[in-house]
Order: C-alpha cells, then structure tokens, then sequence
C-alpha cells in the first residue's frame, strides 16, 4: 500500500469512514420496526451526518495522517472531534424530533470514533505484522538500536514498516538497568552501552543505529570509541545542536569520517571576525579549491563589501560561484561577486585585480599542495607556490592592503619534499615583507591535512571501496593530523583577526590518526569487513613523504592566542635573500634540473 499513490490512499479512507458510518446506523434501524416514510427520512440524516462528519475530520486534517505511524495522539484526536461533533449533531435531532433513544445516543457516541480508530489501528497493526514477516528474512542487515526511548522507537518503526531499508532491529542496549533484560518493542533490552562489542558479536549484529534523542557530540565520540573496532556500520539520529542549529528533522543519517576520528567542534570568536570581513573587500586566491571555496563561503556570511575569486582552474570557481548566487538570493542585501581567471605568478594580471577592485584583506590560498606530484614538476610548484606567493604579498605592498593572510601547511616544517619546501619558502616571503612596516600586516596560517579535501586521502578510500578494494595504504604506520575544511577555515579566519606582524600561526589539530586506522574504520563504516571483504595493500613510502607531519606546538617555541587552538611559532626562520630567491626563481623559469638542490640549500634543508 506504501507504493499507491497519496490520493488513491485518501479516498480509500473516505470510502471507509463513510461505511464504517453508515453500517452504525444500519445496526440502529435493524433493530427498530419503523414506517416507509421515517426510514426513508432516517436513511437521509443518517448520509448527511455521515458526509458532514468526514468534512469535519478533514477540517481536522485526519486524513493527512500517517497511518503507518498512527498513534495515541492521533486517536485522541479523532475521538475528540468525533464525539464533539456526535454531540453537535445530537442537539439537531434533538431539534429535528427525530426518534433517537438515549441509549441508541450513547451507541453513536462510543462505536462511531471506535470504527475510525480501529481502521487506522488495524493499517498499522498490518504494517507491523508485514515488518515482523520481513524481519525474518535472511538477507536483512540484522541492526542494535542504542537506547530505549521515545526516539528509539522512532528508529525501530521506521525499520520494520520502511522495506527500503533492507534491515531488522534484533537487539536494544541502553544505560539503564531498569531496563534490562526486559522487551522494548518486542525487542530483548542488553546493556550497558559500554559492552556493545560483545553484544554486537552475540547477536551477529552489522549495523548500529544510535536512537537516542538528546546525545550530546561529546557522548557521541564516547560510544563511537567503544566500537571502534567492531565490524559494523554506524548511522545515527542528529544531535541536539544540530537540531537546534540548523532545524534538522529526526531522520537517521551515516556518521561522517570526522566524527569516526572524534574532531570535536572547535569554537570561534564570530564576533571579532565579523568585524574584520564586514564592509571590506575579500580577494580569495584559489577561490575554487577545497580551502578557497570554504574560505569564500564563510567570509560570505560575515556580510563582506564584495568578494573577489580568483583562481586559475575555471570549473571549480564557477561551481563556488554558483553556490553564492544562490546564497544572494535569499539575503537581503546582497554581496557582489566578482570572479576573475588568472594566476598568482603572473604579476601583471594580478595587478589588474588589484586596481581594478581595490580589495582590504586577501586570503592567499592558492598552491600546488599535493607532495609526489611536486615532487615531479618542481619548477611549477616552485612558480606557483612561491612566485605566486611573491607576486601578491609586494602587491598587498603596493596596494597598502590592509592585511594578508597565508594558508601554509604542516610540511613546512622540516619537509623533505618539494612541496613543503616551497611553502615553507613561502613562510619566508610574509615574513621578510612584514619586517618592511609599510603599513600591512602579513600573516601564514600551518595546519595539517583537512578531510575530504581535493586529492585527500579520504576521497581516494572512498573510490576505492566502492570498487571493492583494495585499499592503498603506504605504510603501517604512517600518521597525519586531521582536520574539517569548515574547522579549518574558521581558524583561518580567526588567526587573521590576530594577523599583525609576521606570525605563522599554528593550528591544533588534535592528535595525529594512523592512516591504517583510518582506512580500516572506512571500510567497516562502508559495511565491509576490513582484510576480509576489502583487503589494504601496502604501497611503501612515495618520493618526499614522511612517516609523520610535525606542526611544532612546542611549549618552547610557540605562544598562545585568544582562541585555545591557535598558537604562534616563535621558531628562527631562514631569511629570505632577495639575490637568492631570483637565482631560484631564473632556475625554475628556465626549467633547470637544479632548481630542486637549489631550493633545499638555501633553506638549510635535506632534499
């Protein structure tokens, strides 16, 4: 019945409800001997009082109910209204002198609400029975619900009355010992949660569904640590502050790769910051990459004077694009958006940027970031990361812009690959301009990797899961700190509150993931069982990687700031040499194969 179409299910109910109305009075009339003329009369009242009352029930948007959900409430509500209206109607027989008895009155008043009901009762009883019957087979995802209340409940009936769904709930666990060892829908109650892989095991359990109504991210990460070795999927209904936020319906959804690595949500200053973007002009270099785009969607709701994107890759700037010109259309007043094509290392396209839209702040984020690749193709990395970095930090110069924030990286520090050594370079660059005092204030911002970026390793499980395997590790025991996009661009913004004399502001990432872990709670969250149903192969280390990333929060060298995950590194950096910077810079114009070493010695570093 789920597949027929909605009106189709409506007037069936009507149908129903008329009959199930008329065979009352029909009971009434069997049992009286009345003349031709009264039945014909009492026939007459009897379909006006039914046609009248199903107008009212949906008056009363009876009939816009769920009845595969049908539940006290809503037979208290079509009770109430049909006894209401059963009294209204009595005082028009009343009127009318229509031969009623007062036990005949009080029949009505009981078995009339009590058929309406009992229909609804007897879809929903049929939905359960057929979601019983479809419990018991094989190819079902056999499912633990964790808690025993109202939400719970929610959970277990959308499993036994949805088939899409393809699952069984066989087993509750909850925290509370007077719960135990009794039935919650028919389900055996387990606890405590703390034992959910031993009770996942007993009842051979693949997917868990945390059904509880008001848990906090903090008791979420709790229970996600207790079964982060158990071979299941996880899903969960949305937390409180999700609904609170952004009005989320109770609906379940997958836990995300994040909160599987237990990133908490870090808090921001959005006072300060917005009185840093508000009424200035924001140029974004790198507008359409993973870190670009979130920056642009964020500074976004600052209510900045215009946005400027700039980017050399067209497609992902016109997808970010896109994404604001919608965002426009339900604010009211809109922020333009400027979108222009070029790229950092050319000096003289820049410049146009510059005197055409005169931006206040710039966000540099534009760079070639991904390690091996760069490692291949030094001198663009070279002319992009480096170069590019120039160009707009003596134009921020030039321009007296107000202030101009770096997005480096953790393989700045001690790299040994291309890629962290031009960034690292590029660290150099802010600071030998902030040490020149024109009036602008130069900043870099170092974090880690950032999840479900651009050429991540996230994305890359993920494709290579769904091809069934194998996944590509490189190493047992490789690490990297872990960070959201979202998490990571509000501290962006944050550190450029701070920004005012060269810092090189360091992010807390939290503690380094091992990537195999990473990859074994993918697959598993994925429904597979790691090494069994998707095997891990080990790669070994690619040219210019590290077993682990430093972002040197180093009690000694690093400072604190306002916001409890946002350092600065007071490390002595290699100055920038200006006869240097254009030997390696006529290197790699040049395409020399010498510009790597030339690189890597005058940064005092082991390529």
């Amino acid at each position: 019945m789920n597949k027929l179409p909605r009106w189709f299910k409506v007037a069936l109910y009507l149908t129903a409800d008329f009959f199930a109305i008329l065979s009352v009075g029909f009971l009434i009339l069997l049992s009286r001997d009345l003349s031709l003329a009264i039945t014909t009369s009492f026939i007459l009242t009897l379909t006006i009082y039914a046609l009248l009352l199903i107008i009212i029930l949906n008056l009363f948007k009876v009939y816009a109910m769920i009845t595969i959900y049908f539940g006290l409430i809503d037979s208290f509500k079509i009770g109430l209204t049909t006894i209401l209206f059963n009294l209204v109607f009595l005082v028009y027989v009343l009127i009318r002198e229509i031969p009623f008895s007062i036990l005949e009155a009080v029949f009505v008043l009981i078995s009339v609400p009590a058929l309406l009901i009992g229909l609804r009762v007897a879809r929903r009883t049929l939905a359960i029975l057929l979601g019983y019957q479809q419990s018991n087979r094989n190819n079902l995802t056999r499912t633990l619900i964790i808690g025993a209340g109202a939400a719970a409940k929610i959970v277990i009936d959308e499993l036994r009355t949805n088939r899409a769904l393809s699952a069984t709930p066989v087993v509750v666990v909850d925290d509370d010992p007077q719960k135990w060892k009794r039935k919650f829908l028919n389900l055996q109650v387990e606890g405590p949660v703390t034992s959910l892989p031993t009770l996942i095991e007993k009842y051979r359990v693949s997917q868990v569904i945390i059904g509880i109504g008001n848990i906090t991210r903090t008791r979420l990460f709790e229970i996600l640590r207790i079964m982060e070795n158990s071979n299941v999927k996880i899903r969960r209904l949305p937390l409180m502050e999700e609904l609170e936020k952004d009005g989320q319906q109770m609906k379940v959804k997958d836990v995300d790769v994040n909160e599987l690595l237990g990133r908490d949500v870090v808090p921001l200053i959005n006072e300060e910051i917005k009185n840093f973007i508000k009424d200035q002009v924001v140029l974004i270099t790198g507008a359409g990459g993973s870190i670009g785009s979130e920056l642009t969607r964020q500074i976004f709701t600052y209510q900045p004077k215009a946005v400027v994107l700039f980017d050399i890759y067209e497609n992902g700037v016109y997808d970010v694009q896109q994404e604001l010109v919608r965002l426009n259309q339900k604010l009211t007043q809109p922020v333009p958006i400027i979108v222009q094509i070029g790229a950092t290392y050319n000096f003289e396209r820049l410049e146009q940027i510059f005197k055409n839209y005169k931006p206040n702040l710039i966000f540099h984020a534009a760079a070639y970031k991904h390690v091996p690749l760069m490692q291949d193709s030094p001198q663009e990395a070279i002319r992009t990361n480096v170069l590019g970095t120039y160009n707009v930090a003596k134009l921020s110069q030039i321009y007296q812009i107000k202030k101009m924030v770096l997005v480096s990286t953790d393989k700045a520090v001690r790299s040994t690959n291309v890629m962290g050594a031009t960034k690292y370079y590029a660290e150099t660059i802010m600071r030998h301009f902030a040490k020149q005092k024109t009036g602008t204030s130069y900043a870099a911002v170092r974090f880690g990797n950032v999840l479900a970026s651009n050429g991540s390793v996230i994305p890359l499980f993920k494709k290579q899961i769904e091809k069934g395997g194998p996944v590509t590790v490189t190493d047992r025991n490789i690490t990297r700190f872990f960070m959201t996009i979202p998490e990571a661009v509000g501290l962006i913004l944050q550190s450029g509150v701070y920004a005012q004399d060269g810092e090189i502001f360091v992010l807390d990432m939290g503690k380094p993931v091992k990537i195999l872990d990473l990859a074994e709670k993918m697959i598993r969250q994925s429904g597979y069982i790691p090494y069994e149903e998707i095997k891990i192969d080990f790669t070994g280390l690619r040219p210019g990687e590290k077993m682990y990333e430093e972002l040197l929060l180093d009690p000694k060298t690093t400072i604190k700031t306002k916001s409890e995950k946002i350092f600065i590194d007071r490390t002595e950096q290699i100055g920038f040499n200006e006869e240097g910077y254009q030997r390696l810079l006529k290197l790699a114009l040049n395409n020399s194969e010498l510009v790597t070493k030339e690189l890597f010695q005058q940064l005092n570093l082991e390529g």
